[in-house]
């Protein structure tokens, strides 16, 4: 992952009472993740959590309404999968403690070291990339093997039964050329149709239309595939 790419796939949930360190939060995150949301408190940390789904947050211990530990553990009982960081002072550590049952990524003490910030959220980022409900085609786009459908960050990306069918094939195996007649007995598999290279090529080309340019590519006298990043 390029350092100059803006992160558009995938979201931070900053959750942080003081005004300054938020707001510094807030605009150095902005400058590599499209998605930043942040809330004043706990309890707004939990309603924005609700609502926005965020990949990772990060979060104070002590805020009003609702602690950090406290919003931490109403997300858990929701699920496990949030990559969650949390934020205190040195006088905080015995509360740290507190939070290993939470499943925490880790715990950054203030003040922020934002080289070290920036390093950890990248490396979360690969991990989410990575997961393996998600193939990455692209820095954005994305197939989701549990619902069999392709998205470009929070868009998907309109498939028909066939052309869904074609993905999973060239999904199925890393960067891996699909010659046009296992193609096309793949995707007419309940037919009775004669193999037709032609008929794959015009396939291929109208599903083309839809995607980004060179998502799928063809190996010269070979097939297609996907690239994966």
């Amino acid at each position: 992952m390029k350092n100059d790419e803006i992160i558009e796939d995938i979201s931070i949930l900053i959750a942080e009472d003081e005004t300054q360190l938020r707001e510094y939060l807030e605009e150095y995150l902005k400058i590599f993740f499209k998605k930043v949301y942040v809330a004043k408190c706990g309890h707004e940390g939990y309603l924005q959590y609700v609502e926005k789904k965020p990949d990772i947050i990060i979060s104070d211990i002590n805020m009003p309404n609702l602690n950090g530990l406290e919003m931490v553990k109403r997300i858990r009982q929701r699920d496990e999968d949030t990559e969650i960081i949390i934020i205190s002072a040195h006088s905080e550590e015995q509360k740290l403690l507190q939070a290993i049952e939470l499943k925490l990524v880790t715990y950054l003490i203030k003040p922020i070291n934002s080289l070290k910030l920036k390093e950890l959220l990248f490396g979360l980022v690969e991990k989410l990339r990575s997961s393996k409900k998600r193939i990455y085609l692209s820095n954005n786009i994305f197939w989701d093997k549990t619902s069999y459908t392709l998205w470009n960050s929070e868009k998907q990306i309109s498939l028909k039964e066939k052309e869904i069918m074609l993905f999973r094939l060239l999904c199925s195996k890393s960067n891996h050329a699909f010659t046009a007649e296992a193609i096309f007995y793949h995707i007419y598999k309940d037919s009775d149709k004669e193999f037709s290279e032609y008929a794959v090529t015009s396939f291929i080309k109208r599903l083309r239309a839809k995607l980004p340019e060179n998502l799928i590519q063809n190996e010269y006298g070979i097939g297609y595939k996907i690239v994966l990043n």
